[in-house]
């Protein structure tokens, strides 16, 4: 039966976006955050975006299953995608996750306009923005349904203008002017470093150099856009990590020091395999380096964010699983709002808990 309730004007600052994997959702996060952030003056309530995953298993106990755990990976990265994309002021807007419908069967638009319905009414959102590839139901096309559904219920929908991506994407993609500029920037200091002067001679062919660069790999090494006071906060941030990983390293270093000069040689190589809760390849790439600079581990393979990681020693492999190193990576590349999640791991055991 479909969902029905009496309509109450909520404000479009509020919004619910159904998420479920596809190529088009980074851009639908996007735009669900610019939506709330330019209708925030309509009320007093705060802007808000809330990542809802509809459950397409119903549990029938506390144990996590694989479709939890890829839901969670999912919903972490909506809201670092949502953190980074209100950029500065990321107290700006509440940003919120939810697994929902998993004590219901969820067949038919109507299931999954009940669940989504029910949640944005107990959250006060007014607004449900979907994904154009939004598809519970397989390879079967039922979003106008599914819409029209929720619409009835008294929830205002739109569907995130964006297009289908291409199959196979296009290794050169335009630029604008501010990537233009980071690049020349960028190439312009490398210059300057590896020639170790700062002489008019240098200055000159340094520019000459970056601006061939920055023209030739435009399209290639900048495929999103250049904000300056992200980035300047990314680098600090990065300042603050790298005497951090100094820290762990030596810490590492006189641990397993003890263990080769110990007379019993405590050694307890095991192989070990996580989900780390950081998405991109650049952050990606920056732990699994980080993890193989600290003596004691030595990461072995990723596959996206599926570590698989050597451990020397039962206290490297303690810490690795502790994920200090994967929250100082998570700050670096998302923020404080994003280094304080609980990592995959500690997530799977919160939820074995009876």
């Amino acid at each position: 039966m479909p969902f029905t309730m009496e309509v109450v004007p909520l404000t479009d600052s509020r919004v619910l976006v159904p998420v479920l994997d596809s190529n088009t959702i980074r851009n639908t996060v996007a735009y669900a955050v610019q939506h709330a952030l330019e209708h925030a003056d309509e009320n007093s309530q705060p802007p808000a975006v809330h990542f809802a995953y509809p459950a397409t298993e119903r549990l029938t106990s506390e144990t996590q299953t694989a479709e939890i755990e890829a839901a969670q990976a999912l919903l972490d990265r909506a809201v670092a995608w949502a953190t980074e994309d209100v950029g500065e002021d990321s107290e700006a807007i509440e940003l919120e996750t939810a697994v929902i419908g998993t004590r219901e069967y969820l067949f038919s638009p109507g299931d999954y306009a009940d669940v989504l319905v029910t949640y944005a009414r107990e959250q006060d959102l007014g607004l449900a923005v979907f994904d154009p590839n939004f598809s519970p139901f397989g390879t079967t096309r039922l979003l106008p349904s599914l819409e029209n559904e929720v619409r009835r219920a008294g929830l205002e929908v739109l569907e995130a203008p964006v297009t289908r991506e291409r199959r196979n994407p296009l290794l050169v993609r335009s630029g604008n002017t501010t990537q233009f500029i980071g690049l020349f920037s960028v190439s312009f200091l490398f210059y300057l470093l590896l020639a170790g002067s700062v002489a008019p001679f240098e200055l000159v062919t340094g520019a000459i150099s970056a601006m061939i660069v920055a023209v030739v790999l435009l399209g290639i090494s900048l495929t999103t856009p250049v904000r300056p006071l992200w980035t300047v906060k990314q680098l600090a941030r990065v300042t603050l990590y790298a005497p951090y990983l100094l820290w762990e390293i030596a810490k590492a270093n006189i641990a397993i020091a003890y263990v080769v000069l110990h007379p019993s040689l405590p050694i307890d190589p095991e192989v070990v395999e996580f989900d780390a809760a950081v998405w991109s390849a650049l952050p990606v790439t920056t732990l699994a380096n980080s993890i193989t600079l600290t003596p004691g581990t030595l990461t072995i393979d990723v596959s996206r964010s599926h570590f698989t990681v050597h451990t020397l020693t039962s206290s490297s492999r303690e810490d690795l699983l502790e994920g200090s190193l994967e929250r100082a990576v998570r700050f670096v590349f998302y923020g404080r709002r994003i280094a304080r999640i609980p990592s995959p791991l500690e997530r799977r055991e919160e939820n074995q808990e009876p």
